[in-house]
């Protein structure tokens, strides 16, 4: 398996010094699900070490496919300093990997795996792969916001970050068929020194990002509120132990299975990896009633 994931990793190399979209897919040799890694339980590991997570590279925002058979992340290469958008798809129960694109915003797949959304940009799905990059459009190109983060749910809702605002999140719901300009939410979830890189439930029951606010482990910490029954958003939570320490904590995400909560720790060495967690643990974060 070792020698396997060093020969995948300069393979992977060559591909990011010469990348384009739709580079070659390179043959990992590994079979199973979730890139054939064993499940995590309640104490948070790093997932695929060595293959996904690179000791020297950075390592950053993961998303699945509804069938949990492609899986897209971006990566800083240590050597160029230079972000890409990585892709991982399982071909007959075995796993190829390839450099999609150079990053544009942070990739977070639609609920049913046809838009990957990358901040104010997405790809479409395609017969034959992706798309090229498109525009969500004017309401989301306002030169004045800066959007790092877009996370949809299945009826529509867009949870996203502006960095050039205040680091505050924004929705943007479809009422009766509509999208509706993106708004602020409310103060108590955009408080602290700053708050980014949204995750909103499918289902829209709640929402996760991760930010800096009194009351924390330090540095950054993840955060989750429940949608209340009358539409508002809960209080803010922080995720607890199960994923917050003194170092920082970012992006996280659900799989579509709703089985392990994903997220990124990066050490005060600056090395940043993704996580993985048991995910039972944000039940019981779920007020009563």
């Amino acid at each position: 398996m070792i020698k396997t994931m060093y020969c995948f990793l300069i393979a992977t190399s060559a591909i990011i010094t010469n990348s384009s979209v739709g580079a070659k897919e390179v043959d990992t040799g590994i079979h199973g699900p979730y890139l054939g890694q064993t499940p995590p339980g309640k104490t948070a590991k790093v997932f695929a070490p060595g293959l996904l997570s690179t000791p020297k590279d950075r390592e950053y925002t993961i998303s699945f496919t509804p069938d949990l058979k492609e899986l897209y992340f971006t990566r800083m290469d240590a050597n160029s300093n230079k972000w890409w958008t990585m892709n991982y798809k399982q071909k007959n129960n075995r796993w190829y990997g390839s450099t999609l694109a150079p990053r544009v915003g942070r990739p977070t797949l639609s609920p049913d795996g046809n838009i990957l959304h990358l901040g104010n940009k997405y790809f479409a799905r395609t017969d034959s792969g992706w798309s090229q990059v498109k525009s969500l459009g004017p309401m989301f190109d306002n030169k004045d916001w800066g959007i790092m983060r877009l996370s949809s749910s299945s009826s529509g809702t867009y949870i996203l970050d502006d960095y050039k605002n205040g680091d505050l999140l924004r929705i943007s719901e479809v009422k009766n068929g509509v999208r509706q300009a993106p708004k602020p939410l409310p103060a108590h979830i955009n408080t602290g020194k700053w708050n980014a890189h949204p995750f909103i439930a499918p289902d829209d029951s709640y929402i996760i990002w991760d930010g800096e606010r009194n009351g924390g482990f330090g540095d950054t910490d993840l955060y989750i509120s429940f949608r209340e029954s009358d539409g508002s958003w809960g209080k803010a939570l922080n995720l607890g132990p199960a994923v917050n320490t003194d170092a920082g904590e970012a992006g996280g995400y659900m799989s579509p299975d709703g089985k392990y909560f994903f997220f990124n720790r990066t050490t005060s060495s600056g090395n940043g990896d993704i996580y993985w967690v048991e995910s039972k643990f944000i039940e019981t974060l779920r007020p009563d009633g």
